[in-house]
């Protein structure tokens, strides 16, 4: 039996007039909407077409199938988090532990800001998350945790500095993950960012003095 072919994760074409720009954000604006309404398992190319207000026809012009339009909120969620990372974590104005603890509190609100959002991207997952593109997007987000990390502790072999990375991703992205679930008053949200900047703090203090 030959091998199932994956869904087409790329857009089709790349809008280039005004008038292009302005539907493929309508389209994606649509979709955004029918993601938060619908979830990922009821999110259909016709549905998203309908509340944008184009024909099929015209959706498919710029996304070949909704693997595409999901793909392509998943990318502009993981450049806006790269853009995130870089605008606190490059900011050389401010001491390393300072940047990471603006980090944790940024990502933190934005997990809560967009809960219901991510929640039904990762239900979307098993469509991209194994693309070249995928692998790709995330990357940049590594390269700049690891630069980081080399500033913050310059002194630290590198397999530890790698390992205090991952860690340190993986928790912010998991632990945000599932407080974000629930509903979150700001002061519930400024004390849990406090909390867990205070962690990582520690841990990269100990291993500075190490």
């Amino acid at each position: 039996m030959p091998p199932r072919r994956k869904a087409q994760i790329s857009s089709r074409k790349q809008p280039k007039q005004a008038r292009s720009t302005e539907l493929v954000a309508t389209i994606l604006e649509a979709a955004i909407q029918v993601l938060a309404k619908e979830g990922a398992q009821r999110f259909t190319t016709a549905r998203v077409a309908e509340k944008a207000g184009v024909s099929v026809g015209s959706l498919y012009q710029y996304f070949p199938n909704k693997a595409a339009i999901l793909f392509r909120l998943q990318s502009d969620e993981w450049r806006q988090t790269t853009e995130m990372l870089r605008g606190i974590l490059e900011n050389i104005s401010q001491p390393p532990l300072e940047r990471l603890r603006t980090l944790v509190h940024a990502f933190i609100r934005s997990e809560c800001d967009e809960a219901s959002m991510r929640v039904a991207l990762d239900d979307a997952a098993p469509l991209y998350r194994d693309a070249p593109e995928a692998r790709q997007a995330r990357a940049s987000g590594d390269r700049i945790v690891h630069a980081f990390m080399q500033d913050a502790l310059p002194k630290t072999p590198a397999a530890t500095r790698a390992l205090a990375a991952d860690l340190i991703k993986t928790t912010l992205a998991e632990v945000g993950k599932g407080f974000s679930e629930s509903p979150r008053t700001p002061a519930e949200i400024k004390a849990y960012a406090d909390a867990m900047a205070d962690m990582f703090c520690a841990y990269l203090r100990e291993l500075d003095r190490r």
